[in-house]
């Protein structure tokens, strides 16, 4: 009688998760030892998905344990790896549990790049197999008992939560084993089968019989909701459907057999018939719809024999009256059964494999504070370099320090000399020339790779709408320009910063054009500097002159200022804090990150006192500026001024702004070389993302195509419909027989063309007989027979009969896709021919009187039974 329903495991295609995970490690974790440790745990994750889904696995302990162990794992890297269709591209393949295929392919299923469906999957394996373990327990004894009530509460959870999770695990329709009404549904199935195994223990145990009734009763409720649940529906194997009816009536049966104890022992004898009475009608029918099924041989006999003896004891003792089964009490349930929650670990023995990886998460708000801090770092350090270049800019505007440093008026000033040899010392006018020839080749090199990688995507996407056109709604996959659209916004955004690289290198080049002939001056010797300076008599009296004094000391302090502006550069940029025990604190306190928050409050702590010394340093020059241009004004009107002295200052103060622009261009033409070189790494990086992803689609697009090549082999083709009787030819001087109900035409073949039937001459047509009543009936020796039909005669000519009505190209028969009622053909009449050149008659007046007319359009079932219905793959 315990006949229990175990579910069968779903199949999984194999796949390499170490490749996939491998890549990403290594392209998220500079340093070499976090890749190698990171890469070890993939490698076991993928041996460890081989061992639970790449082979069979036995109904036991140890196998549900591994399943266990694969989910357990699955939960602990999902926060850890952006799987996805555009990132960790791994795509799942899973076969219908319930679908037994067919001839012509292999059963149904589904591939998917979501790691919520590898979890969605194993844990429906992880259900189904305990649900095998636990219909393979001994029912004899209590440890059996115990073992299978357990693994029955714990698969109707499982399944439970994919009801919950499935449709937003998946994003799109499931199979059918996973759906949340077959899942859900086996819930309640496996909850049915651990209240009848407390019943199999309570009866065991020799518990009271009122308990046992409402245990018993409560199972025969979840049995009842379960078949009613699934029995307008074609999900589960058929034989499930008897089996939870056979089982309903078999726990309701015994819920009144126990309850029928009870009844006796208060001595309420009649109701103890009525109970014996339904329990004998429940277990008959079991046994005349279900025997094949379940046995209730043992039942019926004990119930029997139990009313036997009550019928007998009532009829000659107690004269009870029996009470009809609507007047009889409800029997109470008692449910002692839950499903059992789905609660990560699931394995007592996990140990999850990347516990020293950072949650995904993590890595974002990490990533996001170094944005800030590096927005923060380098706002700070551009003001301080704007402010720097804004002194040399007014410094070289007045000739300063060179003009209070020229009092010879034939030499070169010392501020001149040392600028001079600092341009020689770091390559001079080769060095700018090497940089912007090396520029274009770099550029061009990124440009390349960019493009390159937004070829591969727009290659493939042409490729998918060719076949989505092609295949239209059974291509059913996520559309290329969909998917791509994160990826294609990267790479405008890698376009959008190559034109602006451009526009500053030609704003470089410009600036370089402007000032090469000064640098290429400050590179020569000193004596052809001096040789190109002009000469000119300056005023001796100025030398020892208090304004020179406070011009000199003004310009020392701006020179200190400049050097501490160095200084606190380089802290700023060496300062380095790690964030992510911050944000890992946060999460498990919390369970989500505030990122905006945290990184505020400790950006402000640890950069606030450099912010502050930048602002210090800056208004500090600021006034030192104004002193000096004040100073200069004074220094300015002391001076004798002649046409050759302020020829000789204006060279000065070009060769000074020669200096300053070379140091700007070194710099800027070395940053821009490294930014190309940096470019050109993360480029590389995009270029592998976009060749991931259309070979994964790729991958995906040859199984789908498979797919469908498979199901339209799987499609059937239209029934073998034998011709009608009226199109055939009958034999010469025969009449043809009257069919009481006709069949519509064939299904047009494509290649040849149907020959007509024979047609009858038609006959000459008195006035005497141009009335109805003057048409002779069919057989009579006024119906002319029929012509033998020469083979390969030609087409008839106009006003004869027509060929055989043509059907669609596709069947017309109720029930199968693209059905179209169409009009039932006239009866036969030959004398139509010479008044309607109409291969059917529309009126009904010339009816041949042989033949019986065609019944009006066929209705449900007509005519002949109702076809089953074949549905497109």
């Amino acid at each position: 009688m315990t006949n229990f329903i175990s579910v069968q495991l779903k199949k999984a295609s194999e796949v390499d998760l170490a490749k996939p995970l491998c890549k990403f490690i290594q392209q998220s974790y500079p340093s070499a030892e976090a890749q190698a440790e990171h890469c070890r745990a993939a490698e076991e994750l993928s041996r460890l998905r081989k061992s639970a889904l790449g082979r069979p696995l036995d109904k036991h302990e140890s196998a549900l344990e591994t399943l266990l162990r694969y989910y357990d794992q699955l939960c602990s890297i999902e926060p850890k790896f952006p799987f996805s269709e555009n990132q960790v591209c791994v795509t799942f393949t899973w076969k219908d549990a319930f679908d037994k295929g067919s001839l012509f392919g292999g059963s149904a299923k589904l591939a998917l790049a979501s790691l919520g469906y590898e979890k969605t999957c194993v844990l429906f394996n992880c259900g189904a197999l305990a649900s095998q373990i636990a219909a393979e327990q001994n029912l004899d004894n209590d440890e059996g008992l115990k073992a299978a009530a357990k693994h029955y509460q714990f698969a109707s959870g499982a399944f439970q939560h994919i009801k919950d999770t499935v449709l937003s695990a998946l994003n799109r329709e499931p199979t059918v084993d996973i759906s949340p009404d077959t899942v859900g549904t086996l819930s309640l199935i496996m909850l049915a089968q651990a209240q009848e195994v407390f019943f199999l223990k309570a009866t065991r145990d020799k518990m009271k019989d009122g308990i046992i009734a409402k245990l018993a009763n409560q199972a025969a409720d979840y049995y009842g909701d379960a078949y009613k649940q699934c029995q307008y529906k074609d999900t589960l194997p058929k034989e499930v459907f008897p089996v939870l009816a056979a089982k309903h009536c078999i726990m309701q049966a015994n819920a009144e057999y126990h309850q029928s104890i009870l009844a006796k022992q208060q001595k309420k004898f009649g109701e103890e018939i009525g109970r014996l009475q339904h329990a004998a009608d429940l277990v008959k029918t079991v046994a005349s719809r279900y025997d094949e099924y379940i046995n209730v041989k043992d039942l019926v006999d004990k119930i029997n024999r139990a009313l036997a003896a009550a019928k007998k004891d009532n009829d000659f003792i107690y004269h009870d009256r029996v009470p009809d089964l609507k007047d009889l009490e409800s029997i109470g349930k008692a449910s002692l059964v839950k499903s059992t929650p789905v609660v990560v670990p699931l394995s007592q023995k996990f140990t999850d494999l990347f516990e020293k990886m950072v949650p995904l998460q993590v890595q974002q708000s990490v990533s996001v504070y170094n944005q800030r801090k590096a927005d923060l770092v380098n706002r700070s350090i551009a003001q301080m370099r704007e402010a720097t270049n804004l002194a040399n800019g007014v410094l070289a505007s007045l000739n300063l320090p060179a003009a209070i440093e020229d009092v010879s008026g034939d030499t070169v000033p010392q501020s001149i000399l040392n600028k001079s040899k600092s341009v020689i010392e770091q390559g001079g006018i080769q060095t700018v020339d090497q940089l912007i020839k090396d520029l274009p080749e770099l550029l061009q090199r990124n440009k390349e790779i960019l493009d390159e990688s937004l070829r591969l995507l727009d290659e493939e996407e042409t490729t998918d709408n060719d076949l989505r056109t092609k295949f239209k709604e059974r291509w059913q996959r996520t559309p290329s320009n969909e998917l791509y659209k994160p990826l294609r916004a990267e790479g405008a955004n890698y376009h959008n910063i190559l034109n602006k690289a451009m526009q500053a290198d030609g704003q470089v080049k410009e600036r370089y054009q402007t000032h090469r002939d000064t640098i290429a001056l400050l590179c020569k010797p000193e004596a052809e500097l001096n040789a190109a300076i002009p000469s000119a008599n300056p005023a001796k009296t100025l030398q020892g002159n208090e304004v020179v004094n406070v011009l000199r000391t003004l310009l020392a302090s701006l020179d200190e200022v400049k050097k501490e502006r160095e200084q606190l550069e380089n802290d700023l940029k060496s300062v380095n804090f790690d964030m992510t025990s911050k944000f890992l604190t946060a999460l498990a306190q919390d369970g989500a990150i505030n990122e905006e928050a945290i990184s505020v409050t400790e950006l402000d702590r640890i950069y606030g006192s450099y912010t502050q010394k930048v602002q210090e340093s800056l208004k500090k020059q600021e006034e030192l500026l104004k002193n000096i241009q004040n100073a200069h004004q004074d220094f300015s009107k002391m001076k004798q001024s002649n046409n050759e002295s302020n020829l000789r200052e204006e060279v000065l103060k070009n060769l000074a702004v020669a200096n300053d622009n070379f140091v700007e261009l070194v710099a800027n033409l070395k940053e821009g070389t490294k930014f190309y070189n940096e470019l050109t790494e993360i480029l590389l990086k995009f270029q592998n993302k976009c060749s991931d992803i259309v070979f994964a689609r790729k991958t995906e697009r040859d199984e789908l195509l498979k797919d469908l090549q498979q199901s339209i082999a799987r499609e059937p083709s239209a029934p073998s419909i034998p011709l009608p009787a009226y199109q055939t030819t009958p034999a010469a001087g025969s009449k043809p027989a009257a069919l009481p109900t006709p069949t519509p035409a064939p299904r047009t073949m494509v290649g040849g063309k149907p020959q007509p039937p024979a047609r009858p001459p038609p006959p000459v047509i008195s006035a005497a007989s141009s009335s109805p009543s003057a048409l002779a009936p069919s057989g009579t020796a006024a119906a002319p027979a029929a012509p033998t039909p020469t083979p390969g005669a030609s087409a008839p000519a106009a006003g004869t009969a027509p060929s055989q009505a043509q059907g669609p190209p596709y069947p017309t028969y109720p029930g199968y896709p693209g059905y179209c009622q169409m009009p039932m053909p006239m009866g036969y009449n030959p004398y139509m021919y010479g008044q309607y050149n109409l291969p059917y008659a529309p009126s009904p007046v010339y009816q041949n009187p042989g033949q019986p007319p065609y019944p009006p359009p066929q209705q449900p079932g007509y005519p002949f039974p109702q076809q089953p219905y074949y549905p497109q793959q």
